[in-house]
């Protein structure tokens, strides 16, 4: 596939590194759908960001976690720009969560944002998808530690598996005219306020004994959607080798 001209809605595009994609694929000619959940000023602000770029932009408002919002969201899209080609699903939340101190609600904000989101997005664009025979792009976000879970984010990190599985069964479904990757990104944006010990110690317990950086992501979405059309229900781990250190 190829972006120009065709339309990509980015969820949590408003900042940090799901508004790095957004600009990254109105950069290579797609029209975008910013979708926020709160950040609403940064979601106008990526907006005017992208129009700048000589492509078109919307911001759409919703609660991932609500059908009712992400129906809506998902109308609003489609009555503007006509058809969804590409979903990309990278908001989410991250908190740690001690064992000890772990409660049910911690365990429903994670898989609510986390798991639930993407799920809702990829049900409605997907069945979109179908309806109007496109051929389409979805890719997921999951994480490294999907794979191999750390200590005291148990609810963020069964999220993130979770997501890893939705892949594999949205590409089932919805094969074959649309391909669903998921992507699991390793250290590349720091929570702010990690110490500059914790920082170091992130960076030591990679391969390539660097952090990486949101054009790490970018480019690795831009590849799973224009690099190749016969990949589908892939993870691509993004991590300097951090699933593989032995740290």
């Amino acid at each position: 596939m190829k972006l120009k001209g065709k339309t990509a809605l980015v969820t949590g595009a408003a900042k940090r590194v799901g508004r790095e994609i957004a600009l990254g694929l109105a950069r290579r000619g797609a029209n975008i759908v910013v979708h926020y959940n709160s950040s609403a000023a940064d979601a106008r602000r990526t907006v005017a960001e992208i129009k700048a770029l000589g492509v078109d932009a919307i911001a759409v408002g919703a609660n991932q976690a609500k059908m009712t919002e992400v129906r809506a969201a998902v109308s609003k899209a489609v009555k503007h720009f006509g058809e969804i080609h590409v979903l990309v699903a990278s908001a989410a939340v991250y908190k740690k969560t001690p064992f000890d101190t772990l409660t049910e609600r911690d365990w429903d904000f994670h898989i609510d944002a986390n798991l639930k989101g993407p799920f809702l997005f990829g049900l409605e664009v997907g069945r979109h998808m179908q309806a109007r025979k496109i051929d389409g792009k979805i890719i997921n976000f999951a994480d490294w530690s999907a794979i191999r879970p750390y200590a005291d984010y148990l609810p963020y990190c069964v999220s993130k598996a979770g997501v890893i599985c939705l892949t594999k069964s949205l590409a089932k479904a919805l094969g074959p005219r649309v391909q669903v990757n998921a992507i699991a990104p390793g250290p590349i944006l720091l929570p702010p306020d990690f110490t500059e010990e914790e920082t170091q110690a992130v960076i030591d317990a990679t391969v390539v004994k660097r952090l990486g950086s949101p054009k790490d992501i970018v480019n690795s979405v831009l590849f799973l959607i224009e690099g190749s059309d016969f990949i589908t229900g892939h993870t691509l781990v993004v991590d300097g080798g951090r699933l593989i250190a032995g740290a």
